[in-house]
């Protein structure tokens, strides 16, 4: 196929939103969103949580229906009553939920509503090879007979992007692709990208991890509080400054609000911790009043340990001390009575309880504080709580009634840190605090983390993203398959060093950290 010379900006729209608006009851989603996205182009779609992405990406694949504007394919106009009609126009978004069936085979997920026939009957040898075809396309050698759910998480985005083109999308719309692979993954993801590219497809692509921007990106949209802000055509000489500017609306300085403060004696005390993901026991300490960041790449046994130390996960050895006190910490009950909480990487699945209202979550880790002769709920002690917990750390949410599964990411995780003020914090384990969220929301946490060292709670943050730790920790402890390999202070850590710490033995650290 031949590649145009021609610079994306140069070319006519293929898609275009034109003055889209789309509102919900009490809310405006998006309000006249109008832009445009070439053929053979990436066009990065960005915002900060609750700026419109998400609903303009369900109003391109017919999930909602906007109240005013259309979209336009190729110079056609095109109303899009469902999804169905959507993949007729040939549109496809991969989300960062992956929408496949774990517990069907590769082939039949790729071409799951369009299986191929004989005589009413699956053709399954028809199947089996066309799905070879469609993978190989992609340089991918998955067997098709595989489960879906025994791939990586890498390899199923992978089967995502076939499925797409196996319906013959032109337009694929790309939500945090990158938010759970390792770089390895991250690497192959961005050679697809360009090779969709090359074959003339409209690409959308939603993240907040800025360096990806301008790794993979040759245009740009910005989105804030659900309007149109601003359209960069080329990103050759807008700098990283800029795109934050217009996304937040105003400056956000230094990312990273760390301040020096009064470190006590050890809030936690863990020895010889072993379990499930770890290799070695593990033994550290965190202080009053610090923050000590968790560092390594996928794999390394972080999530592992912090589950072993909070008894989510049961372990086969160790002990922990608590301000000094014996604790046995064996199940998550025992360790929030300790004062010891967690706050799980994965906050849609293991976080928040997406069908319930913010109060419910908020409250219903400490419901013993609030009910009347310990059984009864005393609902106005609950909704005073979540009110002030609401006001305190501004959650935006239209109400404290509203499902927690419609708050935006930055937003769940306030929840689920708010849910554990009410309790007599002494420890607060972080598992990727900032993942998948923007960088205003991304700053108003690590001020609800400094606040809380500043009270003299004990801080354990695991993050995947160097410059977060380096930016608000005081010491960072970095782990390489399953075992602590060492702890850095502030002033001796660099991204070289713990890269460098991170690598397994005969890995040059050029290698970038997983995510």
């Amino acid at each position: 196929m031949a590649i145009s010379l021609t610079h994306p900006s140069d070319r006519p729209p293929y898609l275009q939103f034109e003055g889209i608006g789309k509102s919900f009851p009490g809310v405006r989603a998006l309000d006249s969103v109008s832009f445009g996205v070439a053929e053979g182009s990436v066009h990065a779609l960005l915002g900060e949580n609750g700026a419109g992405k998400s609903t303009l990406l369900k109003v391109l694949s017919g999930v909602y229906q906007p109240n005013e504007g259309r979209l336009v394919f190729g110079g056609h106009w095109r109303a899009l009553a469902n999804t169905a009609e959507a993949i007729a126009a040939g549109v496809a978004v991969i989300y960062q939920e992956l929408q496949l069936v774990p517990h069907m085979s590769v082939a039949e997920n790729l071409y799951l509503g369009h299986l191929p026939q004989r005589l009413g009957i699956v053709n399954r040898a028809k199947l089996l090879q066309e799905s070879v075809r469609s993978l190989e396309s992609l340089g991918e050698k998955i067997d098709p007979r595989a489960m879906l759910g025994s791939l990586s998480i890498g390899q199923r985005q992978m089967v995502e992007i076939a499925k797409a083109l196996t319906r013959d999308a032109k337009v694929i719309a790309f939500d945090e692709p990158t938010s759970s692979l390792s770089s390895r993954e991250v690497d192959r993801l961005f050679a697809v990208i360009e090779e969709l590219k090359a074959r003339g497809k409209v690409i959308l692509y939603v993240t907040h991890r800025m360096v990806e921007v301008y790794q993979v990106c040759d245009s740009a949209t910005v989105l804030r509080d659900g309007r149109h802000i601003e359209t960069f055509p080329s990103l050759s000489g807008v700098s990283q400054a800029v795109l934050v500017n217009r996304m937040v609306g105003r400056e956000l300085g230094d990312v990273f609000p760390y301040e020096s403060r009064p470190i006590g004696p050890p809030a936690l005390e863990v020895g010889e911790v072993a379990g499930r993901g770890l290799s070695k026991p593990v033994s550290f300490s965190v202080a009053q009043g610090e923050v000590l960041g968790f560092f390594g790449l996928v794999g390394a046994g972080r999530t592992e340990l912090m589950k072993l130390i909070f008894g989510a996960e049961r372990r086969i050895g160790g002990w922990a001390k608590v301000c000094g006190e014996p604790a046995a910490l064996g199940s998550p009950g025992e360790s929030i009575r300790a004062g010891v909480v967690f706050c799980p990487e994965d906050r849609k699945k293991e976080g928040v309880i997406a069908v319930r209202s913010v109060m419910e979550n908020l409250n219903v880790s400490g419901r013993r504080h609030f009910s009347r002769m310990g059984f009864f709920i005393d609902e106005l002690k609950e909704r005073a709580n979540a009110q002030t917990y609401v006001d305190r750390l501004a959650i935006r949410t239209p109400s404290l009634a509203q499902l927690a599964m419609n708050l935006s990411g930055g937003n769940q995780q306030k929840v689920i840190l708010a849910r554990w003020l009410c309790e007599e914090l002494k420890v607060v384990l972080l598992d990727e605090p900032t993942r998948g969220i923007d960088v205003g929301a991304k700053r108003e946490i690590y001020n609800i983390i400094q606040d809380l060292a500043k009270q003299g709670i004990g801080v354990v943050a695991v993050s995947s993203e160097l410059p977060e730790v380096l930016g608000i920790c005081d010491r960072i402890a970095v782990m390489r398959q399953g075992a602590l390999v060492g702890i850095l202070d502030r002033a001796e850590a660099t991204q070289e060093r713990i890269l460098e710490m991170a690598l397994p033995v005969g890995v040059g650290a050029s290698t970038e950290a997983g995510s």
